[in-house]
């Protein structure tokens, strides 16, 4: 069984430590989709149409997304077609074959990478509606830079929320971090120039900038991130570096249609997906990354400072597929 073997490879050259991160924080999704696989495979000892039926719905169950699953199931007759595969079993690993195919859709892997500015300052500009965890994932991001060697800074763009300046600044604390700032209800695009303006005096090496989730309406909204935006090209080139979209997974295809308004808006480079240890659909990453074209560049698989991780589709399917994949040479 050619594909697991590899995708053990794969991921056996990354530490132990980031595996289990992915297999814990997937147990919900894990748990409800491997059942259903499971169950499905023991009913059905040939592959037909009804079969292909009944995996639709699991797949669109776990908020694959319909386009997602359209595409998936289409690929996968073809392939057992081309295969000349008889057996249900078989069919696992072939899933789990397509679903990385379908993240990467022929793109190189380094598209989950952040991408960083390596010749002076580095500018992300996160963007998400209120709620969706957005300044914790600032501080584990900031924190994460900052054990990699990194200068950081934070400004505080949210300056419309009560308690937003507040709360980044206790991340800040906590993760050893500056915060740029100004008074509640200041100007978003004074405290980011401000904030570029010390980066750049500091020598630092990344500046991440909080941004408003909400004003009176989503046009306001927009126009706010377009005006923050403008500020950060004007006195950087090329930058903002990243923009990322947090997202909360147990939210689901509202997660989804939140990152098309987003989208929209303003040039979101990169998703950062929290909550994936809280959801048993976190097949939304697919959804996100297939029906937007947007990339996963984080996840949040935990509470804690180190439980935001780098997105790595070969690690998500293993955490997906981890309790599937059973050998001969296995047992």
């Amino acid at each position: 069984m050619g594909f697991f073997k590899k995708l053990k490879d794969k991921i056996s050259s990354q530490t132990d430590q980031v595996t289990d991160k992915f297999k814990d924080g997937m147990a919900k999704t894990r748990d409800s989709f491997t059942t259903k696989v499971n169950d499905l495979v023991a009913r059905y000892r040939k592959v037909d149409e009804e079969f292909f039926e009944e995996l639709e719905e699991i797949l669109i169950s776990a908020d694959v997304g319909v386009e997602t699953v359209m595409t998936l199931i289409e690929e996968l007759e073809m392939e057992v077609k081309r295969r000349n595969i008889q057996e249900t079993e078989e069919v696992k690993e072939v899933i789990s074959e397509k679903l990385v195919e379908i993240y990467y859709d022929g793109d190189d892997e380094s598209i989950e990478k952040l991408n960083l500015n390596e010749d002076g300052l580095s500018v992300i500009l996160t963007v998400g509606v209120n709620g969706v965890g957005k300044t914790t994932t600032i501080g584990k991001l900031a924190h994460r830079l900052k054990e990699e060697g990194k200068t950081v800074l934070l400004a505080a763009g949210d300056t419309f929320r009560a308690g937003a300046i507040d709360q980044l600044e206790v991340w800040g604390e906590r993760a050893g971090i500056d915060v740029i700032k100004h008074s509640e209800g200041s100007d978003p695009a004074a405290v980011i120039y401000d904030g570029i303006q010390a980066a750049k005096s500091r020598g630092a090496d990344v500046l991440i900038c909080d941004t408003a989730g909400r004003l009176q309406n989503k046009v306001n909204l927009m126009n706010e991130l377009a005006k923050v935006k403008k500020v950060i090209s004007r006195e950087i080139d090329g930058a903002p570096h990243e923009t990322l979209l947090v997202l909360d997974a147990t939210t689901g295809q509202n997660a989804l249609s939140q990152a098309k308004t987003f989208k929209e808006a303003t040039d979101v480079s990169g998703i950062v997906l929290t909550k994936l240890d809280g959801t048993a659909r976190g097949g939304i990453v697919l959804a996100i990354r297939n029906e937007l074209d947007i990339p996963v560049k984080f996840v949040g698989l935990g509470e804690k400072m180190e439980d935001l991780q780098p997105f790595d589709a070969h690690q998500f399917v293993y955490g997906l597929f981890g309790d599937l994949m059973v050998e001969p040479s296995d047992e």
